[in-house]
């Protein structure tokens, strides 16, 4: 047996990308079939919405002057 990928036979890399394939379309029907609005994630549909007010400028940090 040898250990090298270079140097495998036809059969080594006709399974490697067998397997490689059905663990490909494993991971795309998974996340596919995920769906978000079900509740699972945390994400309510009835949260409450709070609007931002008129933004502020302070001029004076309140501290002593370095100079």
């Amino acid at each position: 047996m040898n250990s090298s990928l270079w140097s495998a036979g036809h059969t080594t890399h006709l399974k490697i990308v067998a397997v490689s394939l059905v663990a490909s379309i494993v991971v795309v029907v998974i996340g596919i079939n995920a769906r978000l609005d079900s509740g699972a994630a945390g994400v309510e549909k009835s949260q409450i919405v709070v609007k931002a007010g008129k933004a502020k400028t302070f001029t004076e940090s309140g501290g002593a002057t370095i100079r």
